[in-house]
């Protein structure tokens, strides 16, 4: 067992960890508490200490999501998010599960559109067992056989609970129908067909091809020492870093250039549910493009919170839905903002002509002064909060290695959500809102001459 470490040491670390083989980012380039090494392989390491905190999180990231995937491959990165825990060559899926059990720790994954995390949550006297598992599943698994028969079955049944969930099925929907035939528009979970006709030899292939090293971050935030944790990755990932000895770390995923988004388009799944779900939204920019924190308060005014427009517009003032609010995405090369609304079927057309009357009123006008401080509260607010916990730090590191390759400090975070003005979310908004709308609907429905003309005439 990793024994606990006085993070004192921490100003030691760059010259007390023999695991540190090329680079060590210049400390006053990364926030307090943060550090960052380039071990062997070309896996990169961030951490960071987290004082008063018995715990800590730890995470071995891939660059690697479902857009990865060709047709053959189609949900083959989340099928090994269930594989890889089977069972490795030193240890059983049983034994995997006894181990984490024995010290009240937590072990999970998942699988995103452009990245993959295996994660463990632990005491922090119990971080090297959480390194060596972590590295044992992802890099030394066995992929049975008759395990990716076995899990078949249980990927087949997820996508069976995604169907019956009428929310889950939409955002999958409008996926597809913003982005068509572009990666960005295939659900991560893969189709039945893809998954019925995949191979172990197809699975076990990805695997070998894509797990690389160069392309791993391993991010850990709680009680802990950097250098120590870097020795601790170094020995773990040894044997699959030395196929990889002159590799540099993968860069952050760049723009391509492609415009995959398609406004302007309608998408309906027919469902025996007893609401009407719709998403409506727009393309956005990918996260490489400036003026993140003026969308982020724009999508908060409008549909992120209790005050927001549509909340007070849609439900407050009309009653029409329980639940209605907005959302954000970026990737590499693309992004939406996107209002989700679940209501009576008979009530859909009013729903939808509300909700575009708000958008088309923030479009033209812009929102108040008020409403840009409440957001930019509100934002500040569920910032600070978010890093109350291990497990929110960590996912903090790891997305911003491999999306940005940098780390940035929660006050750098603040001050940007502070220097918003009205003014730049007016001038975003006319941008994006006054695109035609993509719409998804999942519902009672037969066929898109059922649906309002609200809808349809988009």
């Amino acid at each position: 067992m990793a024994e606990r470490h006085d993070h004192a040491a921490a100003a030691r670390e760059h010259t007390s960890s023999r695991a540190v083989a090329r680079v060590c980012a210049p400390q006053d380039e990364l926030p307090d508490a943060v550090r960052r090494s380039e071990l062997p392989g070309g896996v990169r390491l961030v951490t960071e200490a987290v004082p008063g905190v018995r715990s800590v999180a730890l995470g071995i990231w891939i660059g690697i999501g479902s857009v990865d995937e060709t047709a053959e491959q189609a949900g083959a990165a989340h099928f090994l998010e269930h594989l890889l825990f089977k069972g490795t060559r030193r240890r059983t899926a049983a034994g995997i599960a006894e181990e984490m059990d024995a010290v009240g720790g937590e072990l999970n994954a998942f699988t995103a559109k452009e990245h993959t995390c295996y994660y463990a949550h632990v005491l922090d006297t119990d971080v090297a067992l959480a390194v060596d598992l972590l590295a044992d599943v992802v890099t030394d698994a066995e992929l049975a056989h008759t395990d990716v028969e076995l899990e078949r079955g249980v990927v087949l049944e997820e996508i069976s609970m995604r169907d019956d969930d009428p929310e889950d099925l939409l955002g999958d929907l409008f996926d597809q129908t913003l982005f068509g035939e572009h990666p960005l528009g295939s659900p991560v979970i893969g189709s039945e067909e893809s998954i019925r006709a995949m191979s172990r030899e197809t699975l076990h292939s990805f695997w070998r091809g894509e797990y690389t090293t160069p392309r791993m971050v391993v991010a850990a935030a709680g009680n802990l020492d950097h250098a120590h944790v870097a020795d601790l990755v170094t020995a773990a990932l040894g044997p699959a870093a030395d196929g990889h000895t002159d590799a540099r770390a993968v860069p952050p995923r760049a723009a391509t250039g492609a415009r995959p988004a398609r406004a302007g388009a309608l998408g309906l799944q027919p469902d025996e549910s007893e609401q009407a779900h719709m998403m409506l939204g727009v393309p956005g920019s990918g996260r490489h493009t400036p003026g993140r924190p003026a969308l982020a308060v724009l999508n908060t005014a409008l549909g992120g919170g209790l005050s927001s427009r549509l909340f007070q517009q849609v439900r407050e003032q009309r009653g029409l839905a329980y639940q209605v609010y907005s959302s954000t995405v970026r990737y590499a090369d693309a992004g939406a903002l996107s209002v989700y609304a679940g209501c009576a079927p008979e009530r859909l057309g009013e729903v939808v002509a509300v909700v575009r009357d708000v958008l088309g009123e923030v479009a033209a006008h812009g929102l108040t002064e008020a409403e840009v401080a409440r957001a930019k509260g509100a934002l500040r607010g569920g910032l600070v909060l978010g890093c109350e916990d291990t497990a929110s730090r960590m996912n903090r590191l790891g997305r911003a290695e491999l999306d940005h390759g940098r780390q940035r400090s929660l006050a750098d975070s603040l001050t940007r959500i502070d220097a918003v003005t009205p003014d730049q979310v007016g001038t975003l908004a006319a941008d994006l809102l006054a695109q035609p709308l993509t719409a998804a609907v999942v519902g009672p429905y037969d066929d898109v001459a059922d649906l309002p003309a609200s809808l349809r005439d988009l």
